[in-house]
């Protein structure tokens, strides 16, 4: 399996007059640009009339004053920032889509990865449907646009979707007069809304989105919810709630979301500190100075130095232009990343003992370079921490977790990878204190099957999304 998966942001705002939107949810996507740094897009709604514009890059880089003015105002606004892994970084692959349909338009964004994604964009193919793009959230549209047809509302077509659609997705659907957010019913990835002062509705991915904006949190939709945003106000449909037991993804928790943000009522900072926490209590080391990894390292770092007593101090500056490492589209672009967004303050270094804290191993060669900044820095022992355990297994929900041939765990004990990335002592995370970090049960509540292969849904029986980004030769290999 090759690297299939995204992780994206999703904002919306659904507003009670004709005002500036597109600044809104500039804004808002600006707070979810961690969850995506490789293109980025946003759709205006004006009284029934859609206004667009997606790029590759950054917000600030893409959505320009002129660009923003352009947008025009309107009564709504849909946006996304976009993890692409599937194939080429093409910005046909950007989103929100627009859709053009019998019964009017639609735009849709969304954030997760379908399991039956391939069967249902096959049936589609043969009844005559045309893709543009290699992206879940094509397909999510046909099914939409197909059920609306007949359906006697967006809101319903949606509901009947979700039907069909199985896997990770937190959708916002932009019809001309309601907006429309969805979770899947496990809720592996977040999706909030709250309130601004003017009476607007804004829904995202995360709630630091929401402070951004200035909106008051209202409440997460639930797994299996539809909440669906109209002059009327909202309503909530719940057809699909409880159908399946509760799995949010951990690694929302450990690595993804910004640690000032609240998800299903948990702080993503507290759970790091848990997590620092456990790794002192499981994996105590002799040390002068605990640091983190910059940024998801940090929280984590704090709480090892809180539970163990060893001082924490700031080890490395990290370069906050460059995008994340992990999720880097080809190896060669990961390790030139590393080389120039990390620096080390050799001063809090030198003839020190470091426990170096980061969230996660997936490859080792990112860290391995790190260590190795660090040992030039004068350190005389490094003591690695990892705020997650070993990924084992691939992910088939939207993180980036490829393959297990390249999954550093799969292949090397753990002492044979802390030899490899060249740390005198390595412990991860153990699975069994997951839970402590979101104060839940073990296995019940989120996801790790990325690291104990409990799947909640069935696997793919195909993953072949790049088959028309893949050269014919290179196909013929697989």
């Amino acid at each position: 399996m090759g690297k299939l998966h995204e992780e994206c942001g999703v904002f919306g705002i659904f507003a009670p007059d004709r005002q500036d939107v597109a600044s809104t949810c500039y804004y808002g996507l600006f707070a979810l640009q961690h969850r995506g740094q490789e293109s980025c897009g946003i759709v205006v709604n004006d009284d029934g009339l859609f206004h667009s514009y997606k790029d590759l890059g950054l917000v600030n880089d893409v959505f320009t004053k002129p660009v923003i003015e352009k947008l025009g105002l309107g009564n709504a606004a849909l946006g996304h920032v976009r993890y692409g892994t599937t194939g080429t970084n093409d910005r046909l692959n950007s989103q929100p889509i627009v859709v053009n349909h019998v019964k009017g338009r639609m735009a849709l964004a969304h954030n997760g990865n379908l399991v039956n994604s391939y069967e249902l964009r096959h049936d589609l193919e043969l009844e005559g449907s045309i893709f543009h793009t290699t992206s879940d959230t094509e397909v999510i549209s046909y099914i939409v646009t197909k059920e609306r047809l007949t359906a006697p509302s967006i809101e319903e077509a949606v509901n009947r979707a979700m039907c069909k659609i199985k896997g990770a997705y937190s959708l916002v659907v932009m019809s001309p007069s309601k907006m429309i957010a969805a979770r899947d019913e496990f809720g592996f990835h977040p999706l909030c809304y709250g309130k601004t002062e003017d009476g607007s509705f804004v829904v995202a991915s995360e709630t630091c989105a929401l402070d951004s904006v200035g909106a008051e949190l209202i409440r997460d939709i639930e797994p299996g919810e539809i909440v669906v945003f109209s002059k009327d106000g909202v309503k909530s449909l719940k057809d699909h709630c409880g159908k399946s037991p509760k799995r949010s993804c951990i690694f929302e928790y450990i690595y993804f979301a910004r640690p000032d943000s609240v998800i299903d009522g948990v702080s993503v900072h507290g759970a790091r500190l848990k997590a620092g926490h456990c790794l002192a209590l499981s994996h105590p080391a002799d040390a002068d100075i605990v640091i983190g990894v910059p940024d998801s390292g940090i929280d984590a770092a704090i709480g090892y130095s809180q539970q163990s007593g060893i001082p924490y101090g700031i080890g490395l500056i990290k370069n906050k232009y460059i995008g994340r490492t992990f999720i880097a589209p080809g190896q060669s672009a990961r390790e030139d990343l590393v080389r120039i967004k990390l620096n080390v303050i050799s001063k809090n270094i030198k003839g020190k003992r470091v426990v170096l804290v980061d969230d996660s191993i997936v490859r080792g060669t990112t860290c391995a370079r790190i260590i190795k900044l660090i040992r030039e820095a004068g350190a005389t022992e490094v003591h690695m921490r990892v705020s997650a355990p070993p990924f084992l297994n691939p992910c088939f929900y939207g993180t980036d977790i490829p393959s297990r041939d390249s999954l550093i765990a799969c292949n090397h004990t753990v002492e044979e990878i802390a030899e490899i990335i060249g740390v005198d002592s390595l412990g991860f995370l153990e699975t069994e204190h997951l839970p402590l970090l979101i104060g839940s049960k073990l296995g019940e509540g989120y996801c790790s099957a990325c690291f104990d292969a409990n799947y909640p849904t069935e696997m793919p029986c195909s993953t072949c999304k790049d088959k028309f980004e893949t050269k014919i030769s290179e196909s013929k290999k697989k």
